[in-house]
């Protein structure tokens, strides 16, 4: 049974940091891509940035690109995402998903999602 596990969501300042990390389980992903979304209340989940198991190729929102990163360590089958220079407008649930193949921006080609992880961010 495949699992993906979040965390390092919290409460965090605008200006400040936070680093996510997803843990996989249950299967080899060798060849598979890890993508980070978020959804907000009162709007449509959103792509963050994907990777692919390698770490060879990253994907990003062109708007995020810059202050987020994205990153892998394969042998623990965990993908980071480095959150700097956080927003209010940041806040959301950060989800945690598993495809096949490269990455992508679009959610349906996500086999597998995590539960998600709280990012809020006060002014």
């Amino acid at each position: 049974q495949v699992q993906l596990v979040e965390s390092g969501g919290g409460l965090v300042q605008a200006g400040g940091s936070l680093r996510l990390s997803c843990i996989a389980s249950g299967r080899t992903f060798v060849g598979w891509a890890m993508g980070w979304f978020r959804h907000a209340p009162g709007k449509d989940r959103e792509f963050v940035a994907a990777i692919t198991r390698t770490g060879s190729d990253s994907l990003y929102s062109a708007p995020m690109k810059g202050r987020f990163n994205i990153s892998v360590d394969a042998a623990k089958n965990t993908v980071y995402l480095q959150l700097n220079n956080l927003r209010p407008e940041d806040t959301a649930v950060y989800y945690c998903a598993a495809k096949p193949g490269s990455g992508s921006y679009l959610a349906y080609l996500y086999d597998h999602w995590g539960q998600g992880t709280q990012v809020t961010v006060s002014s």
